[in-house]
């Protein structure tokens, strides 16, 4: 059966290999990007998110099954945090009215292996339960110090644990809105090609993000994974980061990353 979606990042990367896995399958995309996509918009700009739900509701008739949000930025400013944070989560809060007319509504961000690099605690916690001017005021500061690398990785942990948080809740799972994040690793994009192509870039993306099982990947691998995450056949995933990275998390963190649970917090 046919169904509706948002994909935000549609225009390149793993957008738009994931708007044509989407569409290969007869399914209908809104896609929205700076260009090249049937909303036309950008996500650093509170002003323009706030547009997003009356945009996607002319264009769709108030129907709608699936959000993905994929737009990212990789930049060392401030920019990366408005659209790989707010981008990303101004767009689900503002469309989840409409997934409620869904028979089977699903949503799903794309943060990144990225999100278990080391990152600024303060940016961090202010993404997650501060104001954006806050955010924004550490963000300027990482930048103004050479430490903008800080940001892509803070922007990824943060939207990573706000779907953690906020996929369990009434608003979302307790809707049936089936909530999720897949994280990947290297994948050949335009934002990595100028990394791939080099010998030295190479060894530097091995040594950050080591992929054991068949090295970097192909966006439609990463837009296939997304396709049944907001797929009807999802009806039990929930809250989940899933690190498609050719066992990068795995190889970096090793086995004991599982917190027990005391039987105070079970019974």
């Amino acid at each position: 059966m046919s169904r509706t979606y948002v994909v935000t990042g549609s225009a390149s990367g793993i957008g738009r290999a994931t708007k044509e896995v989407l569409e290969a399958d007869g399914h209908r995309v809104i896609g929205i990007d700076l260009h090249d996509a049937e909303i036309v918009l950008d996500l650093a700009d509170g002003r323009q998110r706030a547009t997003i739900a009356d945009r996607v509701t002319e264009l769709s008739g108030g129907s709608l099954d699936a959000v993905i949000a994929v737009a990212g930025a990789s930049a060392p400013t401030t920019v990366g945090a408005q659209v790989n944070y707010y981008g990303a989560r101004d767009c689900l809060v503002g469309l989840r009215p409409l997934l409620l007319g869904s028979s089977a509504p699903r949503a799903a961000i794309v943060s990144s292996i990225s999100a278990i690099h080391p990152n600024h605690p303060g940016l961090t916690e202010a993404l997650l339960d501060g104001a954006e001017d806050q955010a924004m005021s550490i963000a300027a500061d990482l930048v103004e110090q050479g430490a903008g690398g800080y940001i892509y990785t803070s922007s990824k942990r943060a939207i990573s644990e706000w779907v953690r948080r906020t996929a369990v809740t009434k608003e979302w799972a307790g809707a049936g809105i089936a909530l999720n994040v897949v994280a990947p690793g290297t994948i050949v994009t335009p934002m990595t090609a100028p990394h791939l192509a080099t010998a030295e870039g190479r060894q530097m993306m091995q040594k950050t993000v080591p992929m054991p099982l068949n090295g970097p990947a192909q966006p439609e691998v990463v837009g296939r994974l997304l396709a049944w995450l907001t797929g009807e056949e999802n009806s039990h995933i929930a809250g989940q980061t899933i690190f498609l990275d050719g066992g990068a998390e795995a190889a970096l963190r090793g086995p004991h990353v599982f917190e027990g649970l005391s039987l105070a917090d079970i019974s």
